[in-house]
């Protein structure tokens, strides 16, 4: 509720306190000086005074309202930081709500939201007149490949897609370009698809997991849409650059809000479409608690403001196979799609010794001779460097580091072996099983392959892409682009092959979703190949080649959640992880093991001194379950005692965490 002019009524502000402390969860009442009335509005940063702990804090209004009941004196707000709202009603009720789902704290949430204030950009943006008038017209684009009708009757009901993404890279020309470029279909996509909503009056938010998806979408989105309907807001940006994206938002004018996770806490009132490209892309996990995953945001902010959502890939994760199986996404394919040509090679041996050492079978060998004539040919590997992981010469053990455990490898041929985790030098290493001082590489990664492959194909360009090395994008000249999972530039019309190799080192790893991952992974980069050109994958047989084969992607998946129902493993049921003391842990435990269908894993040590459940519960019961947690969590904190005998007296550190949806809860550590 605004303040209106001339009123005598006492004002209250309802505000959020900026704290990471659950026990300061939830909104506090200060009165309004009257010096304040007219830049206390919802929305606003201030300063309040915390009575119980002696200090000033920072915060948002939320509320204006009139005198309550509280027959006691309310404390004044201290400041008024700044008259722009930039905590916007449809992100404060994202942010409690995602908090309330995940038992977290909805000021985490609001300090992912809002970027910290820069006075600067601040002063211009509220000097500037903000005129929508001179907007320039969208003109509602076709989406490429797709039935425009479905895209439009879901954005004009709020409908939720899961769209199937074709496979294959389009040329697009934006204005000022000499060259044109050349991007992912499913970018071009997402554009066309933007560009209806926008023409419908809402703006469009377009989550990608990384830059070089950014890159993609934001040359899609140049190519059909004015530059000042484009706004960027990504993690990455300077903190000012990011605060000025975030200004922007909060005009009337229809946007394409394009950025990483973060960028679904973008403040659009009038919400026409959400779109997340890929996923299943651990980017998409939010490190921060409370740890919601884009995906979660977008289905509660679709929930809340009745948008469009679609969710675009190559393949699909099992949450979103989940949500199609249950009805609440329908699918979306393309109009007359046409499968990839995928050749898997599972027992194939090479006749070629070169060829051999450089794991890459005859029939593979002989593609990427032919497609070598033509134009680049793509490799993918599963890990960078020169030899991922050396071992002991003498008795074979992994040689770990002396400082860490990790384990030891190879950056270059001539490069000292360095540690994976903490980056340590090993140059006096010796084996602490039998004392040896020699290595022997295992495995191999970007640089090894690069030169193999070079012994293999003389006198062809190699050029290596991977996270050391980030290369976008390589012309169509002929080429070996060796790179890693997730780091394949685009190739100037598409691949004339792709080469998947150590398929049956990324299927051995140990994790719950080690099948999907897979399938994302191959999928992605044969969707890199030119129209009919052939993909190899090496050494993988069974119902993940004859999915990539067939280019039947949701059968696997279909199979694999039936699996997961029958075990009651994630998405078939929600998980949370608490981990703490033994104490804490326990009376957590116990707070919620009264509801339905709620069973309880361990807990097991960990590696900190403290213990580790995990808790598996039915969809239905997630309220009771994060109230239940959410409600220890803070007996937990509020009982802390600080440290005895310490000079300074520190508060003790937090003895209970609570996450939900831990996309790792049941993979294996390294």
């Amino acid at each position: 509720m605004d303040e209106v002019p001339g009123t005598t009524t006492p004002r209250v502000a309802r505000v959020l306190i900026d704290s990471p402390l659950p026990q300061l969860d939830r909104l506090f009442d200060y009165s309004i000086p009257a010096a304040m009335v007219a830049d206390a509005q919802p929305g606003v940063r201030v300063r309040v005074p915390l009575r119980s702990i002696g200090r000033i804090a920072d915060g948002f209004i939320v509320e204006v309202t009139g005198a309550g009941d509280f027959a006691g004196t309310l404390s004044e707000l201290e400041d008024v930081v700044s008259s722009a709202r930039v905590l916007s009603p449809e992100v404060w009720m994202l942010a409690r709500r995602l908090a309330d789902r995940a038992a977290g704290n909805a000021s985490d949430i609001v300090r992912l939201a809002v970027p910290k204030r820069q006075v600067r950009v601040e002063k211009a943006w509220l000097l500037d007149a903000h005129d929508d008038a001179d907007a320039d017209a969208v003109v509602p684009l076709p989406v490429p490949g797709f039935d425009t009708d479905r895209i439009d009757l879901a954005l004009a009901t709020g409908g939720r897609l899961a769209v199937d993404a074709v496979p294959r890279v389009v040329e697009v020309r934006t204005v000022g370009d000499v060259a044109p470029r050349w991007v992912g279909h499913w970018a071009t996509t997402m554009a066309a698809s933007a560009t209806r909503a926008l023409a419908a009056g809402g703006s469009a938010i377009l989550a990608v997991p990384d830059y070089r998806d950014q890159e993609q979408l934001v040359t899609a989105l140049r190519a059909v849409l004015p530059a000042d309907r484009i706004v960027h807001l990504d993690a990455r940006q300077s903190n000012p650059d990011r605060y000025r994206a975030l200004l922007a938002c909060l005009g009337d004018t229809p946007l394409a809000i394009v950025g990483n996770r973060s960028v679904l806490y973008a403040p659009a009132a009038r919400l026409g479409l959400m779109a997340i490209w890929d996923e299943g892309d651990p980017l998409h996990n939010e490190p921060l608690s409370p740890y919601v995953h884009a995906r979660d945001i977008a289905l509660v902010r679709q929930e809340l403001q009745g948008s469009a959502l679609f969710f675009l890939s190559h393949a699909r994760s099992t949450e979103v196979e989940r949500l199609v199986e249950v009805g609440w996404l329908d699918e979306l394919t393309a109009v007359r799609p046409v499968p990839p040509k995928v050749l898997p090679t599972a027992q194939q041996q090479s006749q070629d010794r070169l060829a051999a050492q450089a794991r890459i079978p005859s029939s593979a060998w002989r593609e990427a001779r032919a497609a070598l004539e033509h134009g680049p040919v793509l490799v993918q590997v599963a890990r960078p460097g020169y030899a991922p992981r050396l071992a002991c010469a003498s008795c074979g053990n992994t040689a770990r580091c002396q400082r860490c455990e990790g384990p030891l490898r190879l950056k270059t041929a001539r490069s000292t072996p360095s540690c994976s985790w903490c980056g340590k030098l090993a140059t006096d290493w010796s084996c602490a099983n039998c004392a040896g001082t020699t290595f022997r590489m295992v495995g191999q990664g970007t640089g090894r392959t690069a030169e193999d492959l070079g012994r293999a194909f003389p006198g062809v360009r190699i050029i290596i892409a991977d996270g050391d090395r980030p290369i976008l994008s390589v012309d169509a000249e002929p080429a070996l682009v060796i790179a890693t999972r997730g780091a394949e530039p685009i190739a100037a019309g598409g691949y004339r092959a792709v080469l998947l190799l150590d398929g049956e080192r990324m299927v051995a790893r140990e994790s719950l979703r080690v099948g999907e991952d897979c399938l994302r992974w191959w999928a992605n980069a044969i969707a890199l190949a030119a129209p009919g050109a052939t993909t190899v994958l090496v050494g993988v047989g069974g119902a993940l080649a004859s999915a990539l084969a067939t280019w039947r992607r949701a059968d696997y998946l279909r199979s694999e959640l039936a699996d997961r129902r029958t075990l009651r493993f994630p998405p078939a049921v929600r998980v949370a992880t608490v981990t703490g003391t033994p104490e804490t842990v326990q009376a957590a435990v116990g707070a919620i093991q009264g509801i339905d269908r709620v069973d309880v894993l361990g807990p097991v040590e960990t590696a900190d001194g403290g213990v580790r459940a995990i808790v598996r519960f039915d969809y239905g019961e997630g309220a009771a379950v994060a109230s239940g947690l959410r409600a220890e969590v803070i007996r937990a904190a509020t009982s802390r005692r600080k440290r005895a005998g310490g000079a300074t007296g520190r508060v003790a550190l937090p003895t209970l965490r609570v996450r939900f949806d831990d996309a790792l809860s049941f993979d294996s550590p390294e």
